[in-house]
């Protein structure tokens, strides 16, 4: 490749990656409303100022990799759906893991609206609880480790194969009981969704 042809490959990347960037802030703006999520209410959980996601949501701020994962993790879709990023035509689905809050967390669902699903690792250094509300419901399974639920005013342990479903209405935190690491499926229903668990075959 010469130099002329390496510059402008270059120079339509960069167009692409600014493009790509500018339409970030009108999809935060559109996935929040969706999810009824106020800015104070996403400030209040992300820890990222009410100022700053208003800047990322108007455009005035480019968004950063640390701030794009805190948000995916609170709006319940894959980082590629914030960013956009273009679909290939290999059908095979490469999941890619982020760190929020010292944890790690892979999306198994890329719808951006809907029911939720992430897989979770969660390390034995979260153990201090930091309970917080927000509107729709949680189901959690434990696939290993052992997984401490603080749900209102009551404190469990949950070991492997055992369920939960809660309000996320109800203050609530989950983590490490500090034995071991602790993996996690977790699915998220916004308001008015539910999961249907069914043990007998449907009537027909």
């Amino acid at each position: 490749m010469s130099p002329v042809e390496a510059t402008g490959s270059a120079g339509e990347t960069n167009a692409a990656i600014t493009v790509a960037l500018d339409e970030v802030a009108p999809r935060l703006k559109r996935i929040r409303t969706q999810r009824r999520l106020t800015l104070t209410g996403v400030a209040e959980t992300t820890g990222i100022s009410k100022s700053t996601l208003s800047r990322l949501e108007t455009g005035q701020r480019r968004p950063t990799l640390e701030l794009l994962l805190a948000l995916s993790q609170v709006y319940r879709v894959p980082l590629d759906d914030l960013v956009g990023a273009p679909e290939v035509g290999d059908p095979r689905i490469r999941l890619k893991h982020g760190h929020v809050k010292g944890r790690t967390v892979i999306p198994l669902t890329r719808q951006p609206d809907g029911m939720q699903a992430w897989k979770i690792v969660i390390p034995t250094s979260k153990v201090s609880p930091e309970p917080r509300a927000h509107d729709g419901s949680e189901w959690i399974y434990v696939l290993s480790g052992r997984l401490r639920l603080v749900l209102g005013d009551g404190d469990w342990v949950l070991g492997p194969g055992e369920v939960v479903e809660f309000d996320t209405q109800v203050p609530h935190w989950f983590g490490s009981t500090g034995e071991e690491p602790t993996e996690i499926l977790s699915i998220f229903c916004r308001p008015g969704e539910r999961m249907t668990v069914r043990t007998s075959p449907a009537q027909t």
